[in-house]
């Protein structure tokens, strides 16, 4: 198979989809791997370092998309990459369509086998090529929220911390899952006083079993949610469900009861958001205020830490790559139920039920176009 690794563009996005380890993996099984020059730039890894793992180094992100049969990428096609998807290429990357209906549709238009990495599943239920990238951006959603809680940052003037004889930050986190629990770990580091709600009372029972009572944990309602954000200094926002968009769990009338100078960031911001006053932002125009409160919603968090964050996706994503590579699309779907979780579109067809619910269009099961 022919892959295609090009230079992500989305704006301030360093990361890039394969490692000098990736690549020199699926040459080694006989496979042809297309590296745009300087796609590794800004995770420090070098032309060479490819051209040494028996990538081919190509000049043009155009070449690479015309001869792939498959790309791997990091973030969802954007702006020029549109017009370079054709009938039949399969896309592995990031996709969350949920909230992005130009880009199902282009999709569709063009019959693109899109597998999602935040969509394929393993046998414990999990996300597995989500989580790295939930690790990532939970851990920074907290040194975010501390930087701009700084007073020269925009926000109020609150160590995460604080001093003895000073009461440290209010932090709530609103989601137990991967990135939730990485919060927390920060959180809690830092001296922090945490708040976590999850719906999931198992989740709750395992977390306060990990932190004890370095947490406080709170069943996730809309009562608890806006009882608990009242006087809050730092509102994560870590709620995921599968291919879906977010539920807005914090409303904007809620903001309210917060702080001036507070911070929230929405880690759920590629799904939507779980606050209702969420927009994408990006790292060159990071925040902006709703009611006094700063938003930091940055669509690519893990973009920001490029170097460990290329190859902690890497480390999760090379198996699924072998398997599309060396079985074929619909032997490796055929072989592995996990990866065909991920198969969000085909053949000009949505086939994760859950996007099309968020769209509002037609849904149809991958196996009746098999």
């Amino acid at each position: 198979m022919i892959i295609g690794l090009p230079k992500e563009i989305k704006d301030n996005e360093s990361r890039v989809g394969l490692t000098p380890a990736g690549v020199k993996t699926l040459s080694d099984f006989g496979h042809t791997v297309l590296v745009q020059k300087s796609a590794g730039e800004g995770s420090g890894i070098s032309d060479d370092e490819y051209r040494a793992a028996n990538g081919q180094i190509i000049e043009t992100a155009d070449e690479v998309w015309e001869r792939g049969n498959m790309i791997v990428k990091v973030k969802e096609p954007v702006g020029p990459e549109y017009q370079r998807m054709r009938e039949g290429q399969l896309l592995f990357t990031y996709l969350h369509l949920a909230p992005e209906p130009e880009l199902t549709r282009v999709m569709l238009e063009r019959k693109v086998t899109g597998v999602a990495y935040e969509t394929v599943t393993n046998d414990e239920g999990h996300l597995p090529l989500l989580t790295p990238m939930s690790e990532v951006a939970g851990r920074m959603a907290v040194q975010v929220g501390a930087h701009y809680l700084q007073k020269p940052e925009g926000g109020r003037g609150v160590l995460m911390g604080g001093v003895p004889g000073v009461l440290p930050a209010k932090v709530v986190i609103i989601g137990g899952g991967v990135v939730g629990i990485n919060s927390i770990k920060m959180a809690v580091g830092l001296g922090a006083n945490v708040t976590v709600l999850d719906k999931n009372l198992d989740r709750l029972r395992y977390l306060d079993d990990i932190f004890g009572a370095k947490i406080k944990t709170l069943m996730s309602n809309n009562y608890n949610v806006q009882e608990s954000i009242a006087n809050a200094d730092l509102v994560v926002g870590a709620v995921l469900i599968p291919g879906a968009s977010a539920p807005h769990l914090v409303k904007r009338e809620m903001l309210k009861t917060m702080h001036k100078g507070a911070v929230i960031v929405d880690v759920a911001v590629d799904q939507g958001g779980c606050i209702e006053t969420t927009k994408p932002t990006t790292h060159s125009n990071p925040t902006y205020y709703v009611d006094d409160v700063l938003h930091y919603c940055v669509a690519n968090m893990p973009g920001a830490v490029p170097r460990t964050s290329t190859f902690a996706l890497t480390n999760a994503t090379l198996p699924f790559a072998v398997t599309l590579a060396n079985k074929g699309f619909a032997g490796a779907i055929a072989k592995d139920k996990h990866l065909k979780a991920g198969v969000n579109t085909y053949a000009g067809h949505i086939t994760y039920e859950a996007v099309a619910e968020s769209q509002g269009l037609a849904y149809k099961p991958l196996d009746e176009l098999l």
